[in-house]
């Protein structure tokens, strides 16, 4: 379950550029004001492939939080630019833990819905 309660910021990601990759607005909005609650810099959400890579290109993210499936596209050529790069990322879906096998077996998996301070203890040990 998404848990959306106003609390004090926790700052545990204070500094970080993170990219979120999310197509549906109201998960994108929820995951983008968790993270500012933690202190992080949102960049994006992204809704497509296309625009996850443009704003990776535009520099300087530190983390990501991909949704595995965009509509009919999935996240994946977004994943292996990212660890490409080295720029650690979670993988948030709907279709269970085992989604993310292949390349990108070893990656946190949170399965929908997650809690929230869950996305950002995800992320601030991946970082």
């Amino acid at each position: 379950m998404y848990h959306w309660a106003r609390r004090r910021p926790s700052r545990a990601l204070a500094g970080q550029r993170i990219l979120v990759v999310e197509d549906e607005r109201l998960i994108a909005m929820l995951v983008e004001d968790s993270l500012l609650d933690a202190g992080a810099t949102v960049v994006g959400p992204a809704s497509s492939v296309d625009e996850a890579m443009r704003l990776i290109e535009d520099g300087g993210v530190t983390a990501a939080v991909l949704d595995l499936k965009l509509g009919e596209e999935r996240v994946t050529p977004v994943a292996d630019r990212l660890a490409r790069m080295r720029v650690p990322f979670v993988i948030a879906t709907g279709y269970g833990a085992d989604a993310a096998t292949g390349r990108h077996a070893d990656v946190p998996v949170l399965c929908k819905p997650f809690d929230l301070k869950r996305l950002t203890s995800a992320l601030a040990s991946i970082i």
